[in-house]
């Protein structure tokens, strides 16, 4: 059982970067306001001439709600699937994807969660020897499966390349 004082410093350090998070946070977000406000006031400068102040304003005022609506657009749009994407450009090249190329695929797509995962694993097979065999035996199936896919494919190119229609095993 950890002793009062270690735990102490430990939940004091918790805090701190808590609350060092928070101030960094709030800072950011005041000087990102202060850098728009400032970018409004230096349109404003630059148009008034041309136009007088009220016609700078107006104009300065459009660009913002326009920039805004344009903002709100984009995020409420429904995403495109890359799924349908792809299907319609390739047409059925889907089910013939190995699950390696499906694996290199979601990691591609994915490459946070796919290093999350990796840690997880990775912490999780240092305290179990039985995990650690099932993942190096996954593994081992995995490269395999690569292997004979990318035999059978040479072996596919080489008879198409002789004019023989050699059966493939």
């Amino acid at each position: 059982m950890p002793d009062s004082a270690w735990l102490q410093g430990v939940l004091r350090k918790a805090v701190a970067a808590i609350i060092g998070f928070m101030l960094a946070f709030v800072l950011l977000v005041a000087l990102l306001i202060t850098g728009f406000y400032m970018l409004v006031n230096a349109a404003m400068l630059a148009l008034s001439p041309v136009m007088g102040e009220a016609g700078a304003m107006a104009v300065t005022g459009m660009s913002c709600l326009l920039l805004l609506a344009l903002f709100f657009y984009r995020m409420t749009r429904p995403a495109t699937s890359k799924k349908t994407a792809s299907a319609a450009g390739e047409g059925d090249d889907q089910s013939s994807t190995s699950p390696i190329d499906a694996i290199r695929d979601l990691v591609r797509n994915n490459p946070l969660e796919a290093v999350f995962a990796a840690f997880t694993l990775g912490v999780v097979e240092q305290g179990d020897p039985r995990l650690k065999s099932l993942l190096l035996q996954g593994g081992m199936v995995l490269m395999k499966e690569a292997e004979a896919e990318q035999d059978r494919d040479k072996d596919k190119t080489d008879s198409r390349e002789s004019g023989t229609d050699a059966p493939v095993t």
